[in-house]
């Protein structure tokens, strides 16, 4: 660090920054990374072989539920007692733990039947509900 002057006489610190420092510390970096950044990109090279099989995702099933604006339930299609419902899902959790609830609902039925519904689904191991809707 400069604390001194080239003037004779006038002992006041140099008041100028010395950047010759900074310039030669960048200048190493530079180096450096210029050195390092072609090994950071090095992969080796590889001749996979090509397969044709495609994969294989498996779709969880899906229970497509609905309710009528009477109340009435259907179980893919099918009509289905309330009282049978709690059984019939905790079956398909059984079967699938990732089983799927599609639950279409008239606008006309009661919240209060839908949600009946969704805790019997619940409460029997079906975690996955959506609520299938029709756009304008």
């Amino acid at each position: 660090m400069a604390f001194g002057s080239f003037d004779k006489g006038h002992d006041a610190p140099m008041a100028e920054i010395n950047t010759t420092p900074l310039v030669d510390v960048m200048l190493v970096l530079l180096v450096v990374f210029i050195v390092t950044a072609p090994l950071l990109t090095h992969a080796v090279k590889l001749d996979l072989p090509q397969a044709t099989a495609s994969a294989n995702e498996e779709k969880p099933e899906q229970i497509q539920l609905s309710i009528d604006a009477a109340g009435q339930l259907f179980w893919n299609q099918q009509p289905v007692a309330r009282e049978a419902l709690p059984a019939r899902f905790a079956e398909a959790a059984r079967t699938n733990p990732e089983v799927e609830l599609h639950l279409r609902a008239d606008k006309g039925v009661r919240y209060e039947v839908v949600a009946q519904t969704l805790a019997a689904a619940q409460e029997n191991g079906v975690t996955r509900v959506g609520f299938v809707t029709e756009a304008p």
